[in-house]
């Protein structure tokens, strides 16, 4: 995946101020994930929003307009070759056609949707086996229309 130079100059501002994402999602009430997402460009911010994150990180206005745009989204054609981004489309490719029949039988004919949609990630220590992330995913169920 290509990193845009508007990603690169946020993730540094943020480094540089010492801030999480949940730092960030804080000053403008949003989840960390989502705040990830928009920092990564793969979500736009109403002007509001990206004016506060601009002040806090100390970075242009420019780059505010920037993260009020809709982004191109997704991580391009090719199979992610980072481990971490590479295990999720793995689980895709092992327990997708799982899901969706599991999805299928519960609520019938239909999808999840992705942008009526939150994810939480939470760290769950002293485990047995070390410590696990925890990926909670919610989307709306949007069946398909018959006519």
């Amino acid at each position: 995946m290509e990193t845009s130079d508007t990603t690169r100059a946020l993730l540094a501002a943020k480094k540089a101020a010492g801030l999480s994402f949940a730092d960030l999602g804080k000053v403008i009430d949003r989840d960390e994930v989502w705040v990830a997402a928009l920092l990564y460009r793969q979500a736009s911010a109403p002007q509001d929003e990206a004016l506060k994150l601009a002040e806090v990180l100390g970075v242009g206005s420019e780059v505010a307009d920037e993260l009020t745009e809709p982004p191109a989204k997704g991580l391009g054609p090719v199979v992610p070759t980072d481990p971490l981004i590479y295990r999720f489309y793995e689980i895709m490719q092992v327990y997708g056609m799982p899901l969706k029949d599991i999805i299928h039988e519960k609520f019938g004919d239909g999808i999840m949707s992705a942008i009526d949609f939150t994810m939480n990630v939470d760290k769950e220590e002293d485990h047995e086996h070390g410590d696990r992330v925890k990926v909670t995913m919610s989307g709306k169920f949007l069946p398909y229309k018959r006519w």
